[in-house]
């Protein structure tokens, strides 16, 4: 591979992604719409790790735009596609699921396009662990995924599905990978993590949806990216190949209350819990059997829990000045 194009380069894994390619050489062609999904401040200070580095280039396009896309094709031959650009977060989802549909499907499709015309021939193809609702743990990748509970997982198994279509059609090589509560430093600050972290800090009482017993395969960001170049890789033999791998803590997951108190440890201060009701949208628990990606990727998580959110918490503090003020 010598060069990749990097959608949501901005974003929390996509930013890993890039920076894991270019320290193998890779050109990156990092591109993101810097939308407010959540607040600039976050994607802005992803970016700077990248900025200025050789090899890396910055465009500012949103993939929902086949117009704005097309260019950027146009300019450059790619010999892989990461995308990881995407609306994510499956409560926000229910309140606006157009603006999902419209990413993560619909600017799915744009990328495939444009990948036909411009004959590149690997995607991978960032996903979501949601889209096992309802089945036995762990969750394994042949399980049929049917039944989506919210307009996010829709969307993802939207884009799945057109992926196998052009992978049929055109003969492009794909790599779906299913990620599982992704968390660590600089993370999205809609996510529980990153809340938690900062209304511990801060004495603001924390909100819990549900009892607090449902459980989550948290995975370490810098795992998931490794797992997401590793991807890149073909995943024929001998001809294109389709596949889906879950990239997860490995069977390892904790309670929502039993993460809560490791945030407390290392804050040294207790949380104030608002309890709210559980979504219908929202799984109980989620687990991932990871033998697949042990087999095709040779690749298993190597940060535990415990040092995830060291690192994940040591970054907050040492951020504090600005990301306190993050908007959450």
């Amino acid at each position: 591979m010598k060069k990749a194009l990097v959608t949501g380069a901005a974003g929390f894994i996509a930013s890993r992604v890039s920076r894991l390619l270019l320290d193998r050489g890779v050109e990156v062609v990092g591109l993101d719409n810097l939308n407010d999904a959540y607040d600039v401040r976050m994607k802005r200070h992803r970016l700077t790790s990248l900025e200025g580095r050789e090899g890396f280039t910055f465009v500012e396009a949103d993939i929902e735009n086949l117009y704005e896309l097309d260019p950027v094709f146009s300019a450059h031959r790619f010999d892989a596609i990461f995308n990881l650009a995407a609306r994510a977060g499956v409560r926000y989802s229910i309140e606006d699921p157009h603006v999902y549909l419209r990413s993560n499907a619909q600017g799915a499709l744009n990328l495939m396009e444009l990948m036909h015309r411009h004959d590149c021939g690997k995607l991978v193809l960032a996903s979501t662990s949601s889209l096992y609702a309802g089945h036995p743990m762990p969750f394994r990748e042949d399980l049929p995924v049917e039944k989506p509970l919210s307009p996010y997982a829709a969307s993802k198994k939207a884009a799945e599905v057109l992926s196998y279509t052009y992978h049929h059609l055109y003969g492009i090589d794909v790599s779906i990978l299913r990620y599982f509560t992704v968390y660590g430093p600089a993370g999205r600050p809609d996510m529980a993590p990153f809340r938690f972290i900062k209304w511990i800090h801060e004495g603001t009482p924390i909100t819990v949806f549900g009892d607090g017993s449902q459980t989550r395969d948290f995975t370490y960001v810098d795992d998931i990216a490794r797992g997401t170049v590793l991807a890149g890789k073909p995943m024929g033999e001998g001809k294109p190949g389709h596949e889906v791998v879950n990239l997860g803590g490995g069977m390892t997951p904790i309670s929502l209350l039993d993460f809560i108190r490791k945030i407390e440890d290392r804050l040294g201060r207790k949380a104030e819990i608002v309890w709210q009701p559980m979504s219908a949208s929202e799984m109980q628990d989620t687990s991932a059997d990871i033998a697949k990606a042990k087999a095709v990727l040779g690749w298993e998580p190597e940060i535990d829990l415990d040092k995830g959110l060291d690192a994940t918490v040591s970054w907050y503090l040492e951020n504090l000045d600005w990301a306190r003020e993050v908007a959450l």
